[in-house]
């Protein structure tokens, strides 16, 4: 019998039994050990042993049988650390979280951060803070969070900017796949509105304005607003623009309230919505699939002639790209709960927003596509922050 056989007889149950314990392929690990250990061990063909005596044999075999079993349990115990089954999250978490916001408080985010944080830290049983690092359009947040142990205990608040800046900045101090997605939470459609006397519909505006220009405030270049607007008119419509930056969507929602300017540009969530509701403001388009419940008489850009455009302002949450994946989707299925509850929901529609349920993996595929498709736009008009 050749030396694999004997190694079967005296020590193959071994490999059976801490196989089945640590649930891997039992021939997979006997080859393991057949190509590490015993090539250490190698009792049975060393010619040093041949000529001992039978005690000293016996003696000997199983001073090799108890090396071969530690050596063995070593391993396995290599495997159970290194396999993708181990939970990470079962003793997550055990101190306090901390949400950073790239925002002012007060801001959308920095609402809604507090309303989920809030409640997770009642169903996690830690500590939840959320702290602003407000700058540089949200990459001072995002770049503090990049850079931060991988370990679930800081996550970012973030929004539509964190996919936005990978395009527009090219001096950030981080990358997009610094990040993993934890949650898509909410959206809120990008949408145009004219003052009560103005322009009726969206039609009626762009054939208005092909003589002249297309006139429009938002929160400033760089916002989702600015980038979704300046691309529908200069690469859709293709009629000739002219920006009006303001300082924050409610300063430009008060502008087309006064007059002073003939569109604005915001989603729902960042002020809109209670004039259109009013009516002291007339919405021409809403960029979704369908139309809001907040605001069912307002259009789609597909109602409105022009099918298939759609941008969201976005809110979500997002962690370490290293961080362990248990953990991400512990966070996740934890944060879809707190999104369910019918008061937190009936809150974020009151903001303007639709809460939305993706899974972590759903919402990974998501944050990547928003990436994509806000390229496309950004570079269609040209827009670069050094």
């Amino acid at each position: 019998m050749g030396p694999l056989g004997r190694r079967d007889q005296e020590g193959g149950h071994i490999d059976r039994l801490i196989a089945a314990e640590i649930k891997v392929d039992p021939i997979a690990f006997r080859q393991i050990n057949l190509d590490s250990e015993f090539k250490k061990i190698k009792f049975w063909e060393d010619d040093d042993v041949r000529d001992l005596t039978f005690q000293q044999k016996r003696s000997a075999k199983a001073s090799s049988r108890k090396s071969r079993a530690i050596a063995v349990a070593a391993i396995g115990a290599l495997l159970v650390l290194s396999s993708p089954n181990t939970s990470w999250a079962q003793g997550y978490p055990n101190k306090p979280i901390t949400i950073l916001v790239g925002f002012a408080p007060g801001g959308l985010i920095d609402v809604i951060s507090r309303l989920v944080g809030q409640r997770l830290q009642e169903k996690l049983g830690q500590t939840v803070v959320v702290e602003n690092r407000a700058g540089a359009a949200g990459n001072i947040a995002h770049r503090r969070v990049a850079t931060s142990d991988a370990d679930g205990y800081t996550i970012l608040g973030g929004t539509t900017s964190l996919a936005i800046n990978e395009t527009v900045f090219t001096k950030r101090g981080y990358v997009a796949d610094d990040f993993i997605a934890v949650s898509i939470a909410a959206l809120s459609p990008e949408m145009i509105s004219a003052p009560a006397g103005g322009a009726k519909t969206l039609k009626e505006f762009i054939d208005s304005s092909r003589s002249t220009s297309a006139q429009f405030g938002t929160a400033g270049a760089g916002s989702a607003s600015y980038i979704t607007t300046q691309y529908f008119f200069q690469n859709i419509a293709k009629i000739p623009t002219t920006h009006i930056p303001f300082q924050g969507g409610a300063p430009a929602v008060a502008a087309a309230l006064g007059n002073q300017i003939p569109l604005v540009a915001t989603p729902p969530a960042a002020g809109a919505a209670a004039p259109v509701k009013a009516g002291k403001l007339r919405g021409l388009a809403v960029a979704a699939d369908k139309r809001m419940a907040l605001l069912p008489d307002v259009p789609t850009y597909s109602e409105s002639g022009y099918p298939g455009f759609t941008a969201f302002a976005w809110t979500g949450f997002f962690v370490p790209a290293k961080t362990p994946k248990e953990i991400a989707v512990k966070l996740n299925e934890a944060i879809t709960e707190i999104l369910k509850e019918p008061a937190i929901g009936a809150k974020l529609q009151e903001l303007g927003f639709e809460p939305i349920y993706l899974d972590q993996p759903a919402s990974e595929a998501m944050f990547r596509a928003e990436i994509k498709k806000w390229r496309t736009m950004i570079e269609a008009i040209g827009l670069k922050v050094e």
